[in-house]
């Protein structure tokens, strides 16, 4: 029987959250039959590989295991694209965790909206979160919680079901992408193509970064792959929104629907919270004007 769905799962050095995000997939109340899993290693150290393979042969669901030196996000999510076999491409990060009814909610609706191309459910809130997990994680599930189309924004992978006609219509993601930043390229020209961005009523969780060192790391990572998005194509994104200065006015529009929906007083510290780590990204981002002009 052909599957509805594959789940892509490119991960690198995931190893301490990998087990929560397969257990999540298993626990799916999908019909198992009409799923299947692509793990694609993008050359983990840290002992990812060896944990995905010991779920692989336990799944009762189709699954196929990818690994490579190092190749990047780009080329890793192509691997996916190339081998699904189903209709459907639900995208879960390595850090991810799905409520059981996550796959049905995103399938149903992509099979009732065929001008969809790619579909984003919402991130919710996971409580009792380490102060700086919690400041990462709100400020996404505030902006998820409001209606709209994302015709104004690019969806992400993690979260999001792309159609497999729709991504191959567009050649899959841009293999030169290797840092961040394929998600964004891909969206923009699945737009560009005519297809409809989307909000679905499903629900994903995400393991934010625990430490501020952690998190600066993350930031400065994004920004130093991110110029070389941006000089790919200008019109994605405005470096300008993210320096720090705006980045803290941006955080403190954020407050108020922020305590309206945790009640939580640490959502008055999200202006510091939104400076600190795109000073990490600026810092980045002029690492990789640097590196690549």
């Amino acid at each position: 029987m052909k599957p509805k769905v594959t789940t892509g799962v490119c991960v690198k050095n995931n190893a301490s959250t990998i087990r929560e995000a397969i257990e999540s997939i298993i626990h799916q109340d999908f019909p198992h039959e009409l799923m299947e899993v692509i793990f694609v290693d993008d050359g983990s150290d840290d002992g990812t590989l060896s944990v995905i393979e010991g779920y692989a042969s336990k799944m009762d669901m189709r699954v196929k295991v990818f690994h490579h030196e190092w190749k990047g996000l780009g080329a890793s999510r192509n691997v996916v694209v190339e081998n699904a076999g189903g209709d459907f491409i639900v995208w879960v990060d390595g850090d991810m965790v799905l409520p059981r009814d996550h796959v049905r909610k995103q399938v149903e609706f992509m099979e009732h909206n065929s001008q969809v191309g790619i579909a984003k459910a919402r991130r919710g809130i996971i409580l009792r979160e380490k102060i700086v997990a919690a400041l990462e994680n709100i400020p996404f599930s505030v902006y998820d919680s409001k209606d709209g189309s994302l015709d104004s924004n690019l969806p992400g992978t993690g979260g999001s079901i792309y159609r497999v006609e729709t991504i191959r219509q567009v050649g899959g993601f841009d293999n030169h992408i290797r840092s961040v930043g394929e998600d964004s390229d891909a969206a923009y020209r699945v737009k560009a193509a005519g297809w409809l961005l989307r909000y679905t009523k499903a629900v994903f969780y995400e393991r934010g970064r625990q430490t501020w060192r952690e998190l600066w790391k993350q930031y400065f990572s994004h920004g130093y792959g991110l110029y070389d998005l941006y000089r790919k194509n200008k019109n994605i994104f405005s470096p300008y929104k993210m320096v720090p200065m705006a980045s803290f006015v941006a955080g403190a529009l954020y407050i108020p629907d922020a305590y309206r929906l945790t009640r939580r007083k640490l959502t008055f510290l999200l202006p510091l919270h939104f400076a600190f780590k795109m000073t990490a990204w600026c810092l980045g981002f002029a690492k990789g004007k640097s590196d690549f002009s």
